[in-house]
């Protein structure tokens, strides 16, 4: 949603009752699918390690594409894993 399509949908609100019925209603003209990214929430504790031996290229590309999205190397791996896991399922 662009500042002017955003600004069409501000209004002033004279009271908290007037919010909680908005809130009640239908929100989705509020909502663009381009606002969202995707987002991992890593909850589970990080309990087990393991070992995994990959080329020096393989390690080298996945650690060009964690910078790109400003994430460690290892995260970006357990993603990708999640994401297999995912599309699997």
């Amino acid at each position: 949603m662009n500042k002017k399509e955003n600004k069409k949908h501000q209004r002033k609100f004279k009271s908290d009752a007037e919010v909680e019925e908005l809130l009640e209603g239908d929100m989705s003209d509020f909502i663009a699918k381009n606002d969202f990214t995707l987002t991992s929430f890593e909850f589970a504790p990080k309990n087990k390690t393991i070992t995994i031996r990959v080329s020096e290229a393989l390690l080298n590309a996945i650690q060009v594409q964690a910078k790109k999205r400003k994430t460690s190397y290892q995260k970006f791996i357990r993603e990708a894993l999640e994401r297999v896991l995912k599309n699997s399922a």
